[in-house]
């Protein structure tokens, strides 16, 4: 199915993504859907399925006042819009009944949008899903319409990234009296609104059939012995080189590591500063270290895509590199290839109502400067989030912790071959949210088929 639309520059849409990357049918058909209904959409996908270019090109190229905001500061960076707490001035924390005012400018703003965009919604809590309705309804004077009448799309997928748990005793008793689950589709709001959900069944990461069905046994928490041994005898083999991305569960695993293979470089430290220009909020919503220690030799992980001009992208996020040279810039080898690499700069934005446009408007409003590189001996398996690795260590550590940890490990790898395993998995790594697991199968009818696509 062909989508013809029109970017916000006026041009025809033809079928790409703004990185280049051309549109499968099933995604186009999912563009289709959202841009010629009001329906409220969550596309979701296993690992791989392209939801990140179908959300990048949904933004290029609808003529609807869209929005896009994120649970996260990292995760709104990486979709260039704004935290769903910033956007619609929502308190940190439980929100419950708490009373909203009603500031002019929101209230222009909110009255504006067509369309409001959430990535990663899976880390939406149901308290935030329904602060959101709630705000909307008020913001809108649409008070008995669902979001006050704005069409919600939904990115995620909640066998990958959950919604995290307060730690105050008073906010769990408030979810268990109030909703069966913490998580987004619980809201109290889909009782009054339906959410059609469409899964991208095309994996473009994965190539190789056997591979792939492991993987969707993992996600699916239907691991078989014989799918455990199959996985467990390909991972016990000793990585080839010590350059192996090592795939952690924990953040201090991931120092130890990165912090032990740049002790033993030799050579001096050369360390580059961020420059931070406005309010760019708390350090764990940096993009990228502040402070960026680095060596001749370090193996290093690339943070964004690579904009040069040719059109051929010398990298993408997460690609792997080595250190060659440091001096006012960084000189990273990858794949053979010896490339410059610049510093970064991460924008801010913050969404407005311009009255002399009448269109929603985007306005940097803080900019952070760093080359986009971090140490990548090891990373984070929540970090890991969106990458795809040719080869990687998985080191699950004393147990897997998080529901869809594992499976989020394995995922971002090509291959079996790539496949190492710090230690062999077992049964109890496998963890699939007993709640996913309810909403997905009540949904099962509606995935797959021609029809869930259709308009």
């Amino acid at each position: 199915m062909q989508h013809h639309g029109t970017s916000s520059d006026g041009t025809a849409f033809d079928g790409t993504a703004p990185d280049g990357t051309v549109l499968s049918a099933e995604q186009q058909a999912v563009l289709e859907l959202i841009e010629s209904t009001r329906e409220h959409v969550f596309v979701t996908g296993r690992a791989g399925t392209g939801k990140s270019t179908l959300l990048e090109a949904f933004l290029a190229s609808t003529e609807r006042q869209a929005v896009v905001a994120a649970p996260t500061g990292v995760a709104a960076l990486n979709v260039g819009g704004q935290t769903i707490h910033s956007l619609f001035r929502l308190p940190i924390g439980l929100i419950a009944d708490h009373d909203f005012d009603d500031p002019p400018e929101l209230r222009r703003l909110l009255t504006a949008i067509d369309t409001l965009v959430i990535d990663e919604v899976s880390m939406v809590s149901a308290d935030l899903m329904d602060a959101i309705d709630r705000r909307l309804r008020q913001a809108r004077a649409r008070r008995h319409e669902a979001f006050g009448g704005v069409q919600v799309v939904l990115f995620g997928d909640p066998y990958q990234l959950a919604p995290v748990p307060g730690r105050d005793e008073g906010e769990r008793a408030y979810y268990a009296d109030t909703y069966r689950s913490m998580w987004f589709f619980d809201a109290r709001v889909w009782n009054d609104a339906d959410l059609r959900i469409v899964e991208l069944q095309t994996i473009h990461r994965q190539h190789d059939a056997d591979f792939r069905a492991m993987l969707t046994a993992v996600r699916h928490g239907t691991v078989t012995p014989e799918i455990g041994r199959a996985l467990n005898v390909a991972g016990d083999r000793p990585a080839p080189s010590d350059d192996i991305l090592t795939l952690a569960t924990t953040n201090a695993t991931v120092t130890r590591i990165n912090a032990d293979a740049l002790r033993r470089l030799p050579g001096e430290v050369k360390t580059a500063r961020a420059d931070i220009v406005g309010e760019f909020g708390p350090k764990g919503g940096y993009p990228a270290d502040e402070e960026l220690q680095l060596k001749i030799g370090a193996r290093v992980m690339f943070l964004r895509n690579d904009v040069g001009g040719d059109g051929h992208p010398r990298w993408v996020n997460g690609s792997l590199g080595t250190v060659e040279r440091i001096g006012r810039t960084v000189f990273v080898e990858v794949d053979g290839e010896s490339h410059e690499v610049l510093p970064s700069v991460w924008e801010k934005f913050r969404y407005s109502y311009s009255s002399a446009t009448k269109r929603v408007t985007k306005d940097v409003v803080a900019e952070f400067t760093q080359f986009p590189l971090r140490l990548a001996w090891a990373v984070t398996i929540h970090k890991s989030q969106g990458s795809t690795y040719d080869a990687a260590i998985v080191d699950l550590g004393p147990r897997a912790f998080a529901p869809g940890q594992t499976y989020v490990a394995l995922s971002r790898i090509r291959s079996l071959e790539g496949l190492y395993l710090r230690r062999p998995l077992r049964p109890s790594d496998i963890i699939v949210d007993d709640d996913v697991r309810r909403f997905m199968a009540d949904v099962e009818p509606l995935i797959g088929r021609g029809a869930a696509l259709e308009s």
